[in-house]
C-alpha cells in the first residue's frame, strides 16, 4: 500500500512517537505530512530536530493537526482519557484514530469518542527507533479491514507487524512490549560476565549486543525451532553445554516467562 499520500497527526511527541514518525517517512511520508502536538516545549523540539526539519509541531491541536487522516494517541495511558475528553468534539467523522497506550482498551477508546469512530489499537516497542520494532494491532469495531492495512503498512516501515484479537493485546505487551527492557538486562549481563573473564567493557558489550542481534536473526531468517538452533551449537560434553547447564540452574527460562506473566498483568491493571 502507499503510505505517501497520506497525512499523520501525533497527540504526543515523546520517544515513541519520535520513532514512529521517523519510520514513516523513511517509509516515503514527507515529513511535512506529519504533524506533532506536545504542550511541553523540550518534547516538540525534540521530534522536530530528530523527525526532520519539514515536521510540523505544535504546543496544541491546531487545524492542520485536526485534519489528518490518521491520528496517532501518543500520551500516557494516565492521562488519555482526558485528552479523549478535551480532543473527541474536534475530531472529524472520517479520522481514524490509532492509540498506542498501554492498557487501554478499544471499548474505552470508543466509549470516549463519537458513536462510529474508526479506532485501532496498537502496542509498537522502542526498536522502531532503529527500523526494527515488533508491533502487534487489534482494530476496533468500526475498523474495517482497509484501515487494518493502512496502519499495518504503516507500522511495517519501521519493523514487523501482527494482527492479533485485542484480547491477547496485554500478552503481547508483556512480551514485546516490555522486551527490550528484558533483552537490555541480558547485552548487560553478558558484557559483565566478558568483563569479569578480562575482555574490554566496549568490546564486550559489542560482542554481546552482536551476538544477540545475530542469533535473533538467524531465528526469523532461518524459521527453525529455536531449541534447534541451541542444539546445533551445542556439542557433547563442550564448552556451549556448560554454559547451558549454568543457565538452566540459574532459573534463566523461568525468570523470563514470569516477566512477561507480570508485565502482562500490569498491562491489565492499567485497564
Amino acid at each position: 500500500m502507499d503510505i505517501s499520500t497520506v497525512s499523520v497527526g501525533f497527540l504526543g511527541a515523546g520517544r515513541m512517537a519520535t520513532a514512529l514518525a521517523r519510520g514513516f517517512c523513511q517509509g516515503g511520508i514527507s515529513a511535512s505530512r506529519i504533524i506533532a502536538v506536545d504542550p511541553y516545549s523540550q518534547a516538540c523540539k525534540d521530534f522536530a530536530q530528530s523527525v526532520g526539519e519539514h515536521v510540523v509541531v505544535h504546543s496544541e491541536p491546531n487545524a492542520a493537526f485536526l485534519q489528518s487522516n490518521v491520528l496517532f494517541l501518543a500520551v500516557k495511558p494516565q492521562v488519555l482519557p482526558q485528552a479523549l475528553a478535551a480532543l473527541s468534539r474536534q475530531l472529524r467523522p472520517e479520522q481514524l484514530i490509532v492509540s498506542i497506550a498501554a492498557g487501554i482498551g478499544l471499548s474505552q477508546l470508543e466509549g470516549g469518542l463519537a458513536v462510529g469512530t474508526r479506532v485501532i489499537r496498537v502496542m509498537p516497542n522502542t526498536p522502531c527507533l532503529v527500523g526494527a520494532g515488533a508491533s502487534g494491532i487489534s482494530g476496533g469495531s468500526h475498523a474495517t479491514e482497509e484501515d487494518l492495512d493502512l496502519v499495518t503498512a504503516l507500522l511495517e516501515s519501521v519493523g514487523i507487524v501482527e494482527a492479533i484479537p485485542e484480547k491477547l493485546m496485554d500478552a503481547l505487551t508483556g512480551l514485546s512490549g516490555s522486551g527490550p527492557a528484558y533483552v537490555f538486562q541480558m547485552i548487560e549481563a553478558l558484557s559483565d560476565g566478558g568483563v569479569q573473564m578480562g575482555l574490554p567493557r566496549q568490546t564486550a558489550t559489542r560482542l554481546a549486543a552482536q551476538t544477540l542481534l545475530g542469533s535473533a536473526r538467524m531465528v526469523l531468517e532461518t524459521a527453525e525451532h529455536p531449541g534447534q538452533l541451541k542444539d546445533a551449537v551445542t556439542s557433547p560434553g563442550g564448552t556451549t553445554i556448560a554454559g547451558v547447564h549454568a543457565l538452566e540452574s540459574g532459573g534463566l527460562r523461568v525468570a523470563l516467562m514470569n516477566a512477561v506473566r507480570a508485565s502482562a498483568e500490569r498491562s491489565a491493571e492499567l485497564a
